[in-house]
């Protein structure tokens, strides 16, 4: 769970991911070395959630802000490191609702998918009321245009809710991943199905982000529009 300025939602979204009656699972936030406090309050909430003397949570503490995708691929390398056999990777901002993990776990579980996606897109998927039309609108149009290009069949390609097999994790080498900010979704996405692994989608129910403001700028958004087209050609120039 990365965060960058998330004191307002932060505890809520930790609150609900703790409850989550899963036997080993552990919480682990990536910090951006946020000026709002932040990262103090995830170690408040790790020392809040000690169980049987082992920590329910652990903070890894970034020097800045490195953009999403890098503070993904830390955690989520760190995670697998220590042993994980599936890594959840979720907005702190109470978009992604904690509820639907366990069916992800099953779905991953029941089918062997090294890749289970929440997913906005697929029958059951639900936006927010308070996603406006134009927000909606960019979201499909993102989806289309990335899964077109790639053509990996993941109908929400550009979903920041998924669940991962240690195997896929290591197999798509979260160390060389080029982009840094959401595009990241999608090149690790089109990695990991180019590699042969299966991917699930389960819907969920995206909602408004409980506080703070969205990390969507500009230059995040042309980079989301060229690394489509700069893994398609990298793949080409592999397979020629």
């Amino acid at each position: 769970m990365p965060t960058y300025n998330e004191i307002g939602s932060l505890e809520a979204t930790v609150d609900q991911v703790m409850a989550l009656d899963l036997p080993g699972l552990h919480l682990k936030i990536v910090d951006d070395s946020s000026p709002d406090g932040t990262g103090e309050l995830a170690e408040k909430l790790a020392l809040a959630h000690i169980q049987n003397g082992r920590p329910r949570i652990s903070v890894l503490h970034r020097k800045g802000k490195d953009g999403l995708g890098k503070a993904y691929a830390a955690g989520m390398a760190l995670a697998v490191s220590e042993g994980a056999r599936y890594v959840v990777q979720m907005d702190a901002d109470g978009s992604h609702p904690a509820s639907a993990i366990p069916q992800m776990l099953g779905t991953a579980l029941s089918t062997g998918s090294g890749l289970v996606v929440g997913s906005r897109y697929v029958p059951g998927g639900q936006l927010a009321e308070e996603w406006r039309w134009h927000r909606r609108l960019l979201s499909r149009w993102a989806n289309a245009y990335a899964g077109t290009i790639l053509s990996t069949r993941v109908r929400d390609i550009t979903a920041g809710f998924n669940l991962w097999s240690a195997e896929a994790l290591r197999a798509v080498d979260l160390d060389t991943l080029e982009s840094a900010g959401y595009s990241f979704q999608v090149e690790l996405k089109f990695r990991a199905v180019h590699a042969g692994f299966g991917a699930m989608e389960v819907p969920i129910r995206f909602e408004e982000r409980r506080a703070g403001e969205s990390k969507m700028s500009f230059a995040v958004q042309l980079e989301s529009a060229i690394v489509p087209w700069r893994l398609r050609l990298r793949a080409r120039s592999r397979k020629g």
